[in-house]
């Protein structure tokens, strides 16, 4: 008997956010094939993890700025899986660069990665997506709602990618919904210090951090929301309405 089980293409999901991403759409019963640029031994564990779970999981490394590679990535999924239900572009470069020391080479990287390169996935996959019904998930950020001048382009990339997910919505309607969220401090950068972590803490309504999982439940909302597409779920604890 083939396997039914749903299939879910996470990039960056051996790491942070997409690590949770990863895991939790296994809890779920979605087999995964997982995406990771250099992270080998998160990789690997997250692997295990998945098959302890009795799921299946294919590790697949790509540089997402490279057209090539991006085009390898969907080939992989083709080769390996007969089917794709779910896309979460999860993988991102995150660079704290002032935006008028943002030089032309940082700025086509990070708009390659955070933009270009779902744009790119979404492409290739089109056709298994269609066959399936499938969705997609794009992980926007809270700052490509709000005009932050030290993270210039990644705000940037961020804001494209919430237009694109709602130009992705029309354009692939109705077999595929696409849809997108935007975290907010849910699990600060490593350089954070302590007093910024307090100073963004206090910039939301519920006056606390969230956690990876709180993105999980978003992404899996959407995965299973049948008459919700184009839209931006925010889970930043009511930051953006502060402003």
């Amino acid at each position: 008997m083939p396997d039914t089980s749903p299939v879910a293409l996470v990039t960056g999901g051996a790491i942070r956010v997409g690590r949770a991403i990863s895991l939790g759409l296994g809890e779920a019963g979605y087999d995964v094939l997982v995406h990771y640029r250099s992270s080998s031994g998160p990789a690997e564990e997250v692997r295990e993890r998945l098959r302890g779970m009795g799921r299946r999981c294919v590790l697949a490394s790509a540089d997402l700025g490279a057209p090539d590679e991006v085009a390898g990535l969907a080939r992989t999924l083709e080769n390996e899986f007969s089917r794709l239900d779910l896309l979460v572009n999860s993988a991102a470069s995150f660079e704290s660069t002032h935006i008028l020391d943002t030089d032309a080479e940082e700025w086509n990287a990070i708009l390659d990665v955070n933009t270009r390169a779902p744009h790119l996935l979404v492409r290739a996959l089109e056709p298994m997506l269609r066959r399936s019904g499938g969705s997609v998930v794009n992980i926007a950020d809270h700052m490509g709602l709000r005009p932050w001048v030290r993270y210039g382009a990644h705000s940037v990339s961020k804001a494209a990618l919430i237009h694109l997910s709602r130009i992705q919505a029309r354009a692939l309607a109705p077999e595929v919904r696409v849809n997108a969220v935007a975290p907010g401090l849910v699990l600060p950068p490593d350089h954070l210090s302590e007093e910024a972590l307090r100073e963004e803490v206090e910039a939301t309504l519920l006056k606390r951090a969230g956690t990876p999982q709180d993105v999980v439940e978003a992404v899996l909302y959407l995965a299973r929301a049948s008459f919700v597409t184009g839209q931006l779920l925010v889970v930043d604890g009511g930051g953006t309405t502060l402003e």
